[in-house]
């Protein structure tokens, strides 16, 4: 009989297009849309806004300032602290330059981790744009083993029971739709004119006949007396059992039409039996998922994307979401430099302010923070 169900072919088309149409009139499952469209970008801290803003004209500042040490410089100008005298002349060159090293050391190293895009005789190529399939690979991995893999995906589906609602609602549509008698009439509708186009061909009836029949020779080899009653059935009506299979295949939408019953027993038995088999689809389709993303290879398909990132797109992408700090982190350099100066100045008298400032500030940070 395997070899009868290969070989036969009936018109699958106009099954497809009669059954299709049939399900698209009665069948109403309707699914919630499970497509998480990506939320809105958290907002810019404005902690990082306000201290940019604060910082953004110290750069301009130390350029005016530097401009101005060449008119007026504290010339032959001190003061006195604890006995100690500390000159003021050559301050303001000091402390400008120093800021404008600062900020323009930050500015170049940030630059450096972008530009040049493509490697260049002298200047090299930047950070990121050389080491592109390293940080593609190191992030993939990352991705591939503590984001997005397989056993994290099977937890969660589990967790969220998200198979099991869909498997509900699905279940709860299908029974409410195969209740109704106008699709059972329909469907039965269909199962006679399919028959009836199947068995009509002649190619089909012939196959069936043939393989039948070499199926029920085989099957009484072993049965002497069936084989002989077989025999003399077939003398007496004149005809080969072939052929008499055949005359009998062209009879068989008549037999479904009379025992249309097993149609509405099916249907009626349907929920109880999906109800038998709810638990076990739901491990069934968890697994088949499982499956099918552990054979999926995660690593390789984020690697392969990052690595189709042009070294612009990348660098655009990475500055859109730290822009605010790389420019904080560049203008800070401005403000260490300043600060550096003071110390070039007198370093003693700077480091041991900075050093009272820097402990005042972190007990203070620690007392709000608590």
């Amino acid at each position: 009989m395997n070899e009868i169900s290969k070989n036969i072919q009936p018109d699958e088309d106009r099954k497809g297009k009669d059954l299709k149409s049939i399900l698209s009139r009665h069948l109403t499952i309707e699914l919630p849309d499970s497509v998480q469209h990506p939320g809105s970008e958290p907002p810019k801290k404005s902690s990082s806004l306000k201290l940019l803003l604060f910082l953004k004209p110290i750069p301009y500042l130390l350029i005016l300032l530097f401009i101005f040490s060449f008119f007026w410089d504290f010339p032959n100008l001190q003061f006195s602290l604890f006995g100690y005298v500390f000159p003021l002349n050559g301050l303001l060159r000091i402390i400008s330059v120093s800021g404008m090293i600062g900020f323009l050391t930050n500015w170049i190293a940030i630059t450096m981790l972008f530009r040049p895009l493509n490697r260049r005789p002298l200047l090299g190529q930047g950070l990121i744009p050389a080491q592109k399939d390293r940080i593609a690979w190191r992030l993939s991995t990352a991705v591939a083993e503590d984001l997005i893999n397989p056993k994290l995906i099977k937890l969660k589906i589990e967790e969220s029971k998200i198979i099991q609602t869909y498997r509900e609602q699905i279940q709860n549509s299908l029974v409410s739709s195969v209740g109704k008698e106008t699709f059972r009439e329909d469907f039965k509708e269909w199962i006679v004119d399919y028959v009836h186009s199947v068995v009509h061909d002649d190619s089909f009836r012939e196959r069936v006949s043939f393989y039948l029949s070499k199926e029920i020779e085989a099957g009484l080899k072993e049965k002497p007396i069936e084989r002989t009653a077989l025999k003399t059935y077939t003398l007496l009506k004149g005809q080969t059992l072939q052929r008499l299979i055949e005359e009998s295949v062209v009879d068989l939408p008549i037999t479904v039409e009379r025992n249309f019953g097993f149609v509405d027993e099916f249907f009626d038995e349907l929920p109880e039996r999906l109800d038998e088999v709810s638990e076990e689809l739901d491990r069934i389709i968890t697994d088949l998922i499982y499956k099918l993303v552990n054979r999926l290879d995660i690593q390789k398909f984020v690697q392969e994307n990052l690595r189709n990132y042009d070294e612009q797109r990348l660098e655009q992408m990475i500055k859109n979401a730290t822009n605010e700090q790389l420019k904080i982190i560049q203008y800070l350099g401005a403000v260490l430099g300043l600060i550096g100066g003071f110390v070039i100045w007198e370093p003693v008298l700077s480091l041991t302010f900075l050093t009272l400032f820097g402990v005042t500030v972190v007990l203070t940070d620690r007392v709000l923070y608590q």
